[in-house]
């Protein structure tokens, strides 16, 4: 393993950290470097606090010194998705509307890590809003892939992804609405945990669509994520939507052992155009964790194919009412007019991209009266239709396997039109339609040299078997040492 804690994982982090082999303002100091040298390329970050993440790191090493209990993450950098509010750092959620805001509290995800001994980098960059599948729709700046600069790194939590793949981070926090972690892990080489719907607190992350948002951390290795996952769960009761369910020591699931586990193959997702290269890193993928004891059970989610469409009712629709408060008089940037609503659409007009105010107005539409349940309900109806699928494939499995993406990383501009675009998501949607825990996980590299991700879709609160068939992946298929060679110095 590296002397040098570029690509430590958070696991090595702490435990090294916890010996005193080295400072935790080294390791810090080794990363601020990195990113100074590196992002102007990369565009992983919006901001950084250089300052804050120094303070902190060296109260981890005064505890340390004075032998007072460290927390589970101790020292180690953490980059945070910039939709989530963070005490005096810039948070912008990628959108000129919010530029400038400091925030005076911490969501309670960061509070949790805080409170764990993680130290904090800076705010990533991310699709408006979370409103993307690609980081191309953030307000300030693209974020390139480390694996091929050409690329996008996948969206809305392009920048965290980014981030961890090219050594500015340790590990990262994302949110995911329709694949908005898992899509980028995917495309960046890392492994991406969307929880199951309420095992994370939402207190403090700026929504998109509120039934369908979840925060949860983008890492090197599953193991990682786990205990990540297990410093930022639990009941929180700011938010009505929290679940208060025990959390389980996740990281203590990351063993690769699979035997006996039985693994569903939906056949919907295997359909259709999905690059060669994928299918075949499935393929190899499958047969590993058969080597390794699993049984699998070709299976049928048959409304899967209804999964674009219902995303795209309602998630524009919560959308529409979240982000009404964004007028210039109650929240955001104000821009002056002749009478308060000239206010209003100056201040939207120019707050808002065009990804946004897209969603926005098909969002306001499936809510007008009259149209309300053409649209809006039906796409509720179809939801449940979807949840009902994943409930009777559980009857008869522990956890789904599909591709993560149908294609590998792609270029820049390469999606012509908003449709070309949505139909990346088409096997990320259907997960939080049912509120359900999904993992993509590396499972192999391309012919061009790009990442391939695994998907994992678990049983609701049920992380610990996604966890468990995850680890196998990684140790069977998983990329190893290999690292990004996209951009100088990595």
């Amino acid at each position: 393993m590296s002397s040098s804690p570029e690509f430590w994982t958070v696991t090595d982090t702490v435990k090294r950290v916890a010996s005193g082999e080295i400072s935790a303002v080294r390791a810090v100091n080794t990363l601020i470097s990195r990113i100074t040298n590196l992002d102007r390329e990369l565009g992983a970050y919006l901001s950084t606090d250089e300052t804050g993440a120094l303070r902190d790191a060296a109260e981890v090493d005064r505890r340390r010194k004075e032998n007072i209990p460290l927390g589970p993450l101790a020292g180690v950098p953490i980059a945070l998705k910039d939709n989530l509010v963070t005490r005096g750092i810039p948070t912008t959620a990628g959108s000129k509307i919010l530029q400038g805001w400091v925030p005076p509290f911490d969501a309670t995800v960061v509070e949790k890590l805080r409170a764990a001994g993680a130290v904090i980098l800076g705010k990533a960059n991310l699709d408006e809003f979370g409103m993307g599948s690609s980081t191309e729709r953030s307000a300030y700046k693209k974020t390139r892939n480390p694996w091929d600069t050409s690329r996008v790194p996948g969206g809305s939590s392009g920048g965290s992804a980014a981030a961890v793949a090219a050594g500015l981070a340790a590990a990262s926090l994302g949110t995911d609405t329709g694949g908005s972690i898992r899509q980028p892990a995917a495309f960046c080489g890392v492994v991406g945990l969307k929880p199951t719907y309420g095992r994370v607190s939402r207190w403090g992350v700026i929504a998109f669509a509120s039934s369908l948002d979840q925060v949860g951390p983008l890492t090197r290795t599953v193991k990682d994520a786990a205990l990540v996952l297990q410093v930022i769960a639990g009941h929180d009761l700011r938010d009505s939507t929290s679940l208060d369910a025990p959390v389980p020591a996740f990281a203590d699931a990351a063993t690769g052992d699979v035997k006996g586990m039985k693994i569903g193959l939906p056949k919907e997702y295997f359909e259709g155009a999905i690059d060669a290269d994928i299918r075949a890193a499935l393929d190899r993928t499958i047969a590993a964790l058969k080597d390794k004891g699993a049984l699998f059970d070709d299976v049928s989610l048959p409304h899967t194919k209804l999964a674009l469409p219902a995303y795209y009712l309602v998630a524009p629709a919560e959308a529409s009412s979240n982000l009404a408060r964004y007028d210039g008089i109650r929240y955001g940037k104000r821009a002056e007019g002749t009478d308060l609503l000239d206010v209003y659409r100056k201040s939207r007009g120019a707050g808002f991209g065009p990804e946004v105010k897209r969603r926005i107005m098909l969002g306001t539409y499936a809510l007008r009266s009259g149209y309300y349940e053409a649209y809006y309900k039906k796409a509720q109806q179809i939801r449940a239709l979807i949840k009902r699928d994943f409930d009777e494939v559980f009857a008869k499995v522990d956890v789904v396997l599909t591709p993560t993406t149908p294609t590998v990383a792609f270029r820049f501009n390469a999606k012509a039109t908003p449709l070309d675009m949505y139909l990346g998501d088409i096997f990320t949607l259907a997960c939080n339609l049912a509120g359900l825990p999904g993992m993509s996980v590396p499972c192999g590299i391309s012919s061009d040299g790009l990442p391939i991700g695994a998907q994992l879709l678990g049983k609701p609160l049920d992380e610990v078997t996604v966890i468990r068939a995850g680890s196998a992946i990684e140790a069977a298929v998983g990329l190893g040492e290999r690292r990004p060679a996209g951009i100088g110095g990595i």
